[in-house]
């Protein structure tokens, strides 16, 4: 069966822009009103284990890796296949994988308007509102619990209006081939090392 690469459109790239950035904004709220930063932590959340689950993130992935130059392409690549390899290799022990994302290079994204939901949103207290009306707590990173008591009131953030405007954005892209593509659920490293997505 013939399959075609993802290619976002201009219009299509610019919504998911917008999109990742009012998530931005909006963990940057939650940050400042909770007196939370990320600076000086011992850790870096960029070596945790994230699944990501959408064609739209994965094809934004590829088209803000196609804006590097071979050279660095090729040694991002390189690193993915490792991770991959090495993450394979950990959960074969049933252990969950803490390798460095292979966007990482001296502590820094390289890809970093372009990261995903998850590395934008990880951090701080979240909440998220199934389709079915349950709700799903998440109390932020380590850091960020030891930060906040308890008895703390201010409202986490709020992920459902982020995660329906993904969804909204993933059915305009697949159009009538999102009944039976693949499903994703995929590590950064393996959507480097499969390419750009396709249908």
């Amino acid at each position: 069966m013939k399959t075609d690469e993802i290619v976002l459109t201009p219009e299509f790239a610019k919504q998911v822009a917008d999109l990742y950035h009012d998530m931005e904004a909006a963990y940057d709220r939650t940050a400042k009103d909770l007196d939370f930063s990320c600076s000086g932590c011992p850790d870096n959340c960029c070596d945790s284990f994230f699944l990501h689950h959408t064609y739209t993130e994965w094809a934004y992935l590829w088209h803000g890796l196609k804006t590097l130059d071979d050279k660095l392409l090729k040694t991002i690549t390189e690193k993915a296949t490792n991770y991959v390899i090495e993450s394979e290799a950990s959960l074969a022990k049933e252990e969950r994988p803490i390798i460095m994302c292979p966007l990482n290079s001296e502590g820094r994204c390289t890809l970093y308007l372009y990261r995903m939901m998850i590395c934008r949103l990880h951090g701080v207290p979240a909440t998220f509102t199934r389709p079915d009306g349950q709700q799903l707590h998440f109390p932020g990173c380590f850091r960020c619990q030891e930060h906040i008591s308890t008895e703390n009131s201010l409202a986490p953030l709020d992920r459902t209006q982020f995660f329906q405007r993904l969804v909204n954005l993933e059915i305009e892209l697949l159009g009538i081939k999102r009944m039976t593509a693949p499903k994703v659920k995929l590590t950064i490293a393996q959507m480097i090392v499969m390419g750009p997505p396709k249908l």
